[in-house]
């Protein structure tokens, strides 16, 4: 901390001002959708310490967990850039692909298990749950 990133065509720029709240491999339907087969890898941040810079599309749809889910991507290359529940409005899910490298980041769990495809690996040694996990602590 903190940490910055930007996207694929460098037009959208994060800076991160706080300590992850958690970090995930999300296996959900959707993630699945937006991540080419694979799961999305996600680190969550108080939403007031992620600042954005340059243009967002966003596009929104209903979860699986009864929430509805705004994903938000660079309209130029299509990257990435965060999530926001509804349920959450008070943390980003940012995608660690956007986070400049090096850091510290790297998934603590393995969530929506029982939506991923029968040949997906998961870490032994990852916390997983079968669906929606609880949400994370606020840090002290």
């Amino acid at each position: 901390m903190p940490y910055t990133g930007r996207c694929a065509c460098g037009a959208v720029t994060v800076q991160i001002t706080a300590t992850a709240l958690a970090a995930r491999q999300c296996w959900c339907r959707q993630c699945q959708t937006i991540a080419a087969g694979g799961p999305t890898t996600n680190a969550m941040f108080p939403a007031d310490a992620v600042a954005i810079a340059g243009p967002l599309g966003v596009a929104t749809w209903p979860a699986a967990s009864g929430n509805t889910l705004a994903f938000h991507f660079c309209p130029a290359c299509g990257t990435q850039v965060y999530a926001q529940s509804s349920a959450r409005p008070h943390i980003k899910t940012v995608r660690l692909g956007v986070i400049d490298q090096p850091h510290d980041l790297a998934p603590q769990a393995v969530i929506w298990t029982d939506e991923a495809p029968a040949w997906a690996v998961f870490n032994p040694d990852l916390e997983r749950f079968a669906r929606q996990p609880p949400a994370p602590q606020p840090a002290d």
